[in-house]
């Protein structure tokens, strides 16, 4: 017997899925698999996929495809953070670091899975409860980021309750070592293996004399501290704002392990996805 009983899907908002879900629901039809999808996503498109809320997306199917980019991956992970439930990621644009096939591999990568020939890559999630507001759990970063005109980011930065430096930045960045090739990167942060449990504290554009990455333990938690001195901020978790704060105000961040399961088939390596997606050609030659 299969593995695989009911598909989700979760599209890209904008991408065209519609080959990638005929692919799917073909298969499918062929094995008497349902295929479910959310009501305003699926509903763009003429399908017999059969629509569903999210919450019964996520209690009734037993592998989650991700149909477009990172952005809608990590979105999907969030969706099954601390479930057991595989998620597919299928590539439909630019190259990213947590889609594992593009479209034209579906068929065959939907019948390894089903008959067990895979592994799931575990991926730890940072999570975090704002200030009178939802706790929030993110795979790639949460970040607290300065809003224009409104002053730096000024946050004092705890481990273990331990005052340990004071960041001037545009913005502070909490990543897990699977966004360490996201904003983190891109604020000059180190690039780590997925397979890494830990999570980095990454200042981005820091006014300050101390402008280092530190890489804590997934045992450790951290605390940042809006000095009198802070603007006003965005909280971004994984590159979408959910909230604000204020000088005064104080979050804790801790690491979640295993939080996602996703779906690996041997086909690339995330240091071939890293070469491609970064351009990274090799180290240079010395005369």
């Amino acid at each position: 017997m299969g593995l695989v009983d009911t598909v989700g899907l979760v599209l890209h908002p904008q991408r065209n899925s519609k080959i990638a879900i005929d692919t799917i629901i073909e298969w499918a039809g062929g094995r008497g698999v349902t295929v479910l999808g959310l009501p305003e996503e699926i509903g763009r498109i003429d399908c017999s996929a059969v629509p569903v809320d999210a919450c019964a997306l996520v209690d009734r199917a037993n592998l989650l495809v991700s149909l477009g980019g990172d952005g809608t991956m990590l979105r999907t992970m969030r969706l099954v953070a601390n479930l057991c439930t595989p998620v597919l990621g299928v590539n439909l644009g630019r190259l990213g670091f947590l889609a594992e096939i593009d479209v034209d591999d579906l068929p065959r990568a939907l019948s390894a899975i089903d008959d067990h020939r895979y592994q799931v890559e575990a991926r730890m999630a940072v999570s975090t409860t704002l200030p009178g507001g939802p706790a929030v759990i993110a795979f790639n970063d949460i970040a607290l980021v300065r809003v224009p005109g409104k002053g730096l980011a000024a946050v004092a930065v705890s481990v273990q309750g331990h005052p340990f430096v004071r960041y001037a930045a545009d913005a502070v960045i909490v990543a897990t070592s699977t966004g360490s090739t996201a904003y983190s990167f891109a604020a000059g942060g180190p690039i780590v293996s997925p397979t890494v449990e830990g999570f980095l504290v990454v200042p981005a554009a820091a006014h300050s004399t101390f402008n280092r990455a530190l890489v804590l333990s997934a045992d450790e938690e951290v605390t940042l501290d809006l000095l009198p001195t802070c603007g006003e901020l965005a909280v971004e978790v994984d590159g979408v704002v959910v909230g604000q704060l204020s000088a005064g105000d104080q979050v804790t961040v801790t690491a979640l392990r295993a939080a996602a399961q996703v779906v690996r088939l041997g086909d690339r390596t995330f240091y071939e996805r890293a070469r491609r997606k970064l351009r990274v050609n090799g180290s240079a030659e010395v005369d």
